[in-house]
């Protein structure tokens, strides 16, 4: 097996919950959401706890996504964040969130962008009909106010974070379409759910493939599938690649999140290993050099 890449993760999580408050992290806990039950993340994890479960990896930089903080605390969990950044280096990046149908949106753009590791926004968009698997209420990508949210990224320079359901992936892909200057990254392999949606899978991925300024981040197959396997992996991972390429397709870990899945080991490792026969420069820009890029990261690799 050829020697591990250097590694930008591109989607970590961390949390302090006697700092600020995680709904979903707070019990009671039950096993019927999205998630399953979190009981066993429900902890503290800090920057040296991730560093600790990443330690068999050449870890250069992290890109810390929105970890689901009450909206009420989105700037001070950014504000916490970039203390950290700037106390030890990382996280490199800031996915922060901001609700892009709130009547406020601008202000809560404007303040998000001002901290200087800012470089996207993430508002988790995921809308199921099976209430097992919703996320919201409703589906705030077909309201015209999103959309509008939407579009104010470009005026902030800021990238989006899209964790949705591939059902959603068309319409969506027609809005995003108009806003090439706002670059979209998908969450989680596109969030399959399960072996029965893979063909919308497949259909929503293409869609939002075919938009140059789209690129995808492989993790969290333990959303579709518990417990994944290895070949479960290795479908979804090279249809991926086959509709992005290697150029537009970033590996991360997900962590603590991913944790309910696996190890981190388990997880990079499979990921490693389905793309073993790749040339050198496209698994290093898959494991660092395309995170780098694509959210602007400046580390040297």
């Amino acid at each position: 097996m050829p020697v591990r890449p250097p590694f930008i993760d591109a989607h970590v999580h961390l949390w302090d919950l006697d700092h600020i408050r995680y709904p979903w992290l707070t019990p009671p806990f039950a096993d019927d959401g999205p998630n399953g039950s979190v009981a066993a993340i429900a902890r503290d994890y800090l920057l040296d706890d991730y560093l600790a479960d990443a330690s068999g990896w050449d870890v250069r930089g992290v890109v810390h996504v929105d970890a689901g903080a009450e909206p009420a605390d989105a700037l001070k969990e950014t504000d916490w964040l970039q203390a950290t950044a700037d106390a030890r280096g990382m996280p490199n990046g800031i996915i922060a969130f901001a609700a892009l149908d709130h009547p406020d949106i601008e202000h809560h753009l404007a303040a998000q962008a001002a901290r200087p590791n800012v470089r996207g926004i993430r508002q988790i968009v995921n809308w199921h009909p099976d209430p097992r698997r919703t996320y919201t209420p409703r589906d705030l990508t077909i309201d015209d106010r999103w959309a509008a949210g939407f579009a104010r990224l470009r005026t902030h320079g800021l990238s989006f974070d899209l964790q949705a359901y591939p059902g959603q992936f068309p319409p969506l892909a027609a809005m995003m379409a108009h806003q090439p200057a706002i670059p979209v990254i998908i969450n989680h392999i596109g969030m399959m759910v399960g072996a029965a949606g893979r063909d919308e899978w497949r259909l929503g991925m293409a869609a939002l493939a075919a938009l140059p300024h789209v690129s995808v981040k492989i993790s969290g197959i333990g959303f579709a599938f518990r417990p994944w396997t290895m070949e479960q992996a290795r479908t979804y991972v090279l249809e991926t690649i086959d509709l992005f390429g290697a150029e537009r397709v970033m590996f991360a870990s997900d962590f603590p999140t991913d944790k309910l899945f696996g190890g981190f080991d388990q997880h990079l490792d499979a990921y490693d290993m389905i793309v073993a026969d790749f040339s050198d420069d496209e698994r290093r820009a898959m494991f660092a050099g395309n995170a780098n890029r694509i959210y602007r990261l400046g580390v040297a690799l």
